[in-house]
């Protein structure tokens, strides 16, 4: 079976009536998450990248990266030495060997580490000598331009910017940039705050301020415009949590409110322009939701995450229905469609059938 027949077969099967509803015989092959045992019962990793479905690369609390290549039957601790410390919230994987994690916070704790070798050694390659900036999440165009983001520094969205894999990163200028909004910042809850589609187009997902916006560069990020998106506002904890596009112009937002417990209405929207003009989903998902993902050779499925479910669409964002209650904070589907999510204590999970 091709992997696109494979894809389809996936997610006819989602789709599908209930696998009870079918017998035993059926049970089995309906798809579910299938955890993986990490052994990292006290981390969240909420950093996640799936090359295939072989090989996931995940990051998260603790200083901690662990590294797949069997489907998650057993993971490498490949953690930087000496980053106990830190918070690693997004990893950027080119293949088995090759990564680039990001770690959050305050000044110096938002560093940039690089891997040529499947983690055995790591270079520290960025670490943010600015006391004012926040780095929350980062992106690649290709195996060597690539993005990172701050929250606003003199009022603007701050950029960084790698030509060479993310060995070295120079600041971009932000005479491109339009303000910030007064207490408007980035989300650094899955690694996809901060996303890329083809070779220049990228978008950013904004919060915390009286409006949730998307922003879209067309040029790399030295030039951007700024769109209200119709997904909750006007608190600290409420806004766009993550987006994905399938392509530069069909795009997903997902996110609301991240206090447990409170409702998070219309936390799901949906562009077909590139992000010029955002739609509310007529059916969001239940509650707040912190990644998202296309499945792959799809153009109208896609998955969304968060600490109390897993939703699917099949119809390009319109509508969204709870597939699974387990919690995962992010999702990443790559081209073979091994679908892999990840989250609180330790959780890993691959899409199996």
């Amino acid at each position: 079976m091709t992997a696109a027949a494979a894809g389809v077969a996936a997610l006819a099967a989602l789709t599908a009536v209930p696998a009870q509803a079918h017998g035993p015989a059926h049970q089995d092959r309906a798809p579910h998450w299938s955890l993986k045992d990490t052994g990292a019962p006290d981390v969240r990793f909420r950093g996640l990248a799936a090359v295939s479905r072989d090989t996931a690369w995940v990051a998260g609390s603790l200083g901690t990266v662990l590294r797949t290549t069997d489907g998650g039957r057993t993971w490498r601790d490949v953690s930087p030495p000496g980053a106990g410390e830190l918070q690693f919230r997004d990893v950027e994987a080119f293949d088995a060997r090759r990564a680039v994690v990001l770690a959050i916070g305050e000044g110096e704790d938002s560093r940039v580490y690089r891997t040529d070798d499947g983690g055995t050694t790591w270079t520290e390659t960025f670490r943010n000598p600015d006391a004012r900036a926040f780095y929350d999440c980062l992106t690649f165009f290709d195996h060597r331009h690539g993005l990172a983001m701050s929250d606003p520094v003199d009022g603007k969205f701050r950029i960084l910017s790698t030509r060479d894999a993310g060995r070295s990163w120079t600041v971009l200028p932000d005479a491109g940039m339009p303000p910030a909004l007064e207490g408007e910042a980035g989300f650094a809850a899955s690694g996809q705050c901060l996303v890329s589609s083809g070779p220049k187009d990228v978008w950013l997902a904004t919060g915390g301020a009286a409006r949730a916006r998307v922003l879209h560069s067309a040029d790399r990020g030295r030039t951007w415009t700024a769109t209200d998106a119709p997904i909750p506002a006007g608190d600290p904890a409420r806004g766009v949590f993550a987006l994905a596009f399938r392509d530069r112009h069909h795009g997903l937002a997902v996110g609301g409110d991240f206090n447990p417990g409170l409702p998070s209405p219309d936390a799901a929207a949906r562009t077909t322009d590139g992000g010029r003009g955002w739609r509310p989903a007529a059916g969001s998902p239940p509650a707040y939701r912190s990644g998202v993902a296309w499945l792959p050779h799809s153009r109208t499925a896609a998955l969304a995450v968060g600490p109390t479910g897993t939703d699917l669409t099949t119809d390009g964002g319109r509508t969204w229905r709870t597939v699974d209650t387990g919690s995962y904070d992010t999702v990443d589907c790559p081209p073979d469609r091994g679908c892999w999510a990840a989250g609180e204590k330790g959780r890993v999970a691959r899409l199996e059938q």
